[in-house]
């Protein structure tokens, strides 16, 4: 049985698992997206192909790993209720989290 390759990719503070075909959700990246655009991450800590292992110290120079946007959105809300007992003070506050969610084209 053949070994999946993979890579360990770092994109909006948080590390993810990649590998080719797979769909992940990731922070929301700055500036102009829309779907069907192609992202490249070039914050690539590890990249494992079965029989080699390369890792970066921090990154991998030259490593890269694109991805398609498959779909851009907000998660399920968040409240956050902040109350003091006894003096009269609540408030309620929502919040949704934006998202890419993107499919893992190549490691290169």
């Amino acid at each position: 049985m053949a070994a999946k390759e993979f890579a360990i990719i770092e994109t909006g503070g948080k590390q993810y698992l990649v590998s080719e075909g797979d769909t992940v959700r990731i922070e929301k990246i700055k500036g102009e997206h829309k779907e069907g655009d192609t992202v490249v991450f070039d914050k690539v800590l590890l990249v494992d192909n079965g029989s080699d292992t390369s890792i970066g110290e921090p990154y991998l120079k030259g490593a890269s790993v694109s991805a398609e946007i498959r779909s851009i959105g907000r998660a399920k809300k968040v409240e956050v209720i902040k109350y003091k007992a006894k003096s009269n003070y609540f408030k309620r506050r929502g919040h949704r989290q934006p998202y890419f969610e993107v499919k893992i084209q190549k490691l290169k």
